[in-house]
This record gives C-alpha cells, structure tokens and sequence, in this order.
C-alpha cells in the first residue's frame, strides 16, 4: 500500500496545477513526500534481505544481489534513457544532462537544473544504486560482530553527517542567494547541493535500515515499545512536526518556485523526522498486516507492480499529452484523467515489453545460485 502511494505521489508532484483538481492542489504541495516513501520502503526491504542471508549463511553473495538488482532495475531503465537519446521529442524539458551521467548513475552529482532538466526524476534512482552499491558492503564487513548498537551508530552518523551538510549548502551558498532575493538562482543551487545529492539524501534508507535491523535483532523489544498502538500516533507527530518544519517558507513564501524547495529549517531537519515518522508508520502497518488485509484497496496492488515504470516513464507521457492534445485542452479533471490513463498504459507497455521479461529471466537465470 505505501508503494501505491508513493509512486502516485511522486506522479502528482510532476502534474501541473492547471491539470491538478482542486481537491488534491493542498497535497500536491507535499507530494515529492513520495520519493521519501520510496526511500524508506527501499532501506527495509533490502536490509531485511541481507539481514535474514547473513544470519542464515554468515555471508552475503554479492554477485547474486548484485545481479539480481541488476536485472531489477537496468533494463527498463536504460529502454527509457535510450528512448530519451534517441528522440529529443519525448524529453519533458528542452534541455538534458549528458546522457553518460545517467548511464553511471552519477546525474545527480552537481545536478544543476539551468543546465539540464529532463528526466530529473533519474535523481532518486541514483541514490539508491549507490546504496544497493555499498549497504551488502558494510553488512558483509560487520556481519560478525552485526548488532543493534553498531547499526544505530552507524546510521547516528549517517543522518548526523547529512544533516551537517545540508545546514553547511544552506548557510553557505543558498541562503545568500536568497537574502540577495536571487531566488530562481538559490532555488537552482539548493537543488544542486541541498536535494539530490547521495549524501544529503540517506535518510529515508537509514531509518528503513533501522526498522529492518529493529525487527530482525530485538523483535521482542519491538513488540513491547513499538507496538501499532505506539508506534502509529508517534509515527504520525513526527510526520506531523516534519511537515510543520517544511511549510516555514521564510523568505520563500509566496514564490512559485518548485514545490521541493524547502526552508533552511525543513531542508535541515525536515527530512530525517520525515523518514523516522514513515519507518514507523511501516513497521505498524507490518504488524497489523494481517488487519489490513481483511480490507484491501482496489487496485493497490497493481499500482504497486506498475511503480517503476510508472517513475520512469509519467513526466515523458505528458509530455506527449501536451504535445498531441495542447496544454491550453489538458485541464482541471480532463487534464488529470488524461495523465493518469496515458501514464498508466505507457507504463503497463513498459513493464510487459521489458520489466517482467527481464524478472521472469533473472528467476530463471539464478534460482540455481539460491
């Protein structure tokens, strides 16, 4: 369910607010939540994977969780970027990073959007191929002395670290622009330094991790002070005070800036309150799974398959909306029927033609290393 909600989350952020209902225009101020979602979900699941291997095989094979990302991720991922080199017409800006930076997953180093805009939403995917990159890394080097402690202090480090730089950019370098009332400048750089950078961005992965380690190595303390009764009202004022943190605009108020360019205060503590409130509202939303159940939402579920492509693809699709039907025909409700139509059909295309071609091959390809 949080899948679902997050990949229609982020597909909302990108939306215009001329094709946007009224009803979802006050969401759609906070709705590059979504990527926050992604992040923490993303730190669960794999370290929960990599937790349960260690412990059943005191080691982590590498190359089979390497492969297996690999066919996850890389050849839907490289279909669309090939489709984006090939025909300029289905980028959703004029202007393009080097098409290399995608390919490395390094575009959102030094990202500046002045330069190059399209399929900007390649940023996230980035952080997390350098997290799947170096987290079976670190577990296979402390896997023998893998606690509860070490983890949090690893993680104590990580948010601190990334909290330290934002703070840094921010004094530095955005907020100047922003004194100086340079704001289309300051919103650029923020972004560059502040957003999507790797290292500025671990916090959502962080608390996933800890929830995973929370569950696997002290389950029983999980239960007792972290039961859905604690766990769902705490989870929810953490999110609560991170949104309070995010709507301090400051200077900022009144601009019609990109809605993820935050405040000094949200910028700096906004995102590990975020990520702490999420990871517990999952880790409620795991113990009362069998609750949940009883009452599933319609359609969630295909949402949740279809969530990549749907990431890859919904800022091209419409895009192409506009293009064939014209910006001034692609509003209020139509405009949003029409987005999520197109989105959803490139997006079932995409994951017939090439995602679950590559998955079923993986499966056969490597159910003999298991």
């Amino acid at each position: 369910m949080l899948r679902s909600l997050a990949i229609l989350l982020v597909m909302l952020v990108h939306l215009p607010v001329e094709a946007t209902p009224s009803i979802l225009v006050g969401i759609r101020t906070y709705a590059w939540l979504g990527v926050d979602i992604f992040f923490v979900l993303s730190g669960f699941l794999i370290g929960t994977q990599l937790f349960k291997e260690v412990s059943r095989t005191t080691r982590v094979d590498l190359i089979s969780f390497y492969l297996r990302r690999a066919f996850r991720i890389l050849p839907a991922f490289f279909v669309v970027l090939g489709l984006y080199a090939v025909f300029p017409v289905l980028r959703d800006a004029p202007t393009m990073q080097p098409i290399w930076s995608f390919a490395t997953f390094t575009v959102n180093f030094d990202f500046d959007p002045r330069i190059g805009r399209a399929f900007s939403q390649a940023w996230s995917l980035c952080v997390e191929e350098h997290f799947y990159a170096v987290l079976p890394l670190l577990v296979l080097m402390l896997h023998r002395r893998a606690s509860m402690g070490r983890v949090l202090a690893i993680a104590g480090l990580t948010v601190i670290t990334g909290m330290v730089v934002r703070y840094t950019s921010w004094e530095n370098q955005v907020g100047v622009l922003v004194d100086a009332e340079k704001l289309r400048e300051a919103f650029a750089v923020y972004l560059r330094d502040v957003y999507y950078p790797t290292y500025t961005r671990l916090d959502g992965l962080t608390f996933g991790v800890i929830l995973a380690a929370a569950r696997f190595f002290k389950p029983e303390l999980c239960k007792r002070y972290a039961p859905p009764r604690v766990a769902l009202p705490v989870g929810a004022a953490l999110v609560a005070a991170a949104l309070f943190l995010f709507s301090i605009r400051g200077p900022l108020a009144g601009t019609n800036l990109f809605l993820v360019f935050q405040a000094q205060p949200g910028a700096v503590a906004g995102f590990p309150l975020i990520a702490a409130g999420i990871a517990l509202l999952l880790g409620a939303m795991l113990d009362l799974e069998e609750v949940l159940r009883r009452w599933p939402i319609p359609g969630a579920a295909t949402i949740a398959t279809l969530s990549y492509s749907l990431y890859l693809t919904h800022k091209s699709v419409f895009h192409v909306d506009r293009l064939l039907i014209g910006e001034e025909n692609l509003q209020g409700g139509f405009g949003f029927v029409v987005y999520l139509v197109t989105s959803f059909a490139a997006a079932t295309v995409l994951w017939v033609c090439v995602e679950r071609t590559f998955l079923l091959l993986r499966d056969r390809v490597l159910s003999p290393v298991r």
